[in-house]
């Protein structure tokens, strides 16, 4: 079953059990997806799915430090409860190691040479790590790679 059959099934689960926040959550989610769906003209592959669910667990995270610092408690429990949510569809998270082996494959693969060659590298790696790992630290462990492991 594809994912996003798999969301849609969650979603019916969810409204029988009556899990409100899982329910709102999923909807969100599957609207988020029907848009960029939209923008795109076409469907999601299974990897921009996952970045999507990536990006939606970013923005919670980061809206969780922000009612945090206004003292917003209520907020912030609403949304660590999405944010469990989301996690739960993301696939397990890379080992450092198993990232470090993707990243070397991926500057072989792409014959890159210099750290000018970071983007073609990063568009050849983050559709295999998509989900699994965050871009950020997958950009930085690119760029230490080429040049020379510094």
């Amino acid at each position: 079953m594809d994912l996003k059959a798999r969301l849609h099934q969650d979603l019916r689960a969810a409204m029988k059990a009556g899990g409100k926040v899982e329910t709102s959550t999923l909807r969100l989610l599957l609207n988020a997806i029907k848009t960029r769906e939209v923008e795109k003209r076409g469907e999601l592959t299974e990897p921009e799915i996952l970045q999507l669910i990536v990006k939606e667990s970013s923005q919670r995270r980061e809206s969780i430090q922000q009612f945090r610092r206004g003292g917003r408690e209520d907020l912030v429990l609403r949304e660590e409860a999405e944010l469990q949510v989301l996690e739960k569809l993301l696939p397990k998270a890379m080992t450092p190691e198993e990232l470090l082996a993707k990243a070397r494959e991926a500057i072989a693969a792409t014959g890159a040479a210099s750290v000018k060659d970071i983007g073609k590298v990063m568009a050849y790696l983050m559709p295999q790590v998509a989900g699994r790992a965050d871009g950020k630290e997958v950009s930085h462990l690119v760029r230490q790679e080429l040049s020379g492991g510094a």
